[in-house]
């Protein structure tokens, strides 16, 4: 984690998940009603991409759809991205 993704010569596949975004305060169906609206977050999606796709090898998951990803993951954490 000392390390940035470039300084690894690493690659990286970016995936939306709008299900990460859930209010599980109440109730026994977690609410997406605060997620980004449909054509927004796919613009801010899109935007994310090409943005890291400048300095690092990024594959590109398709918006929307349902994924099977499989993948090994190196490290002991993962993080939320908030965007304010």
């Amino acid at each position: 984690m000392n390390k940035n993704v470039t300084e690894v010569s690493g690659e990286m596949l970016i995936v939306s998940q709008f299900t990460l975004y859930a209010d599980a305060k109440k109730g026994n169906r977690p609410s997406f009603d605060q997620a980004m609206e449909g054509s927004q977050a796919l613009k801010l999606f899109d935007s994310f991409c090409e943005t890291v796709s400048r300095s690092v090898h990024a594959g590109k998951g398709e918006f929307g759809e349902i994924m099977d990803v499989s993948l090994i993951n190196h490290g002991p954490a993962t993080f939320m991205l908030e965007i304010e």
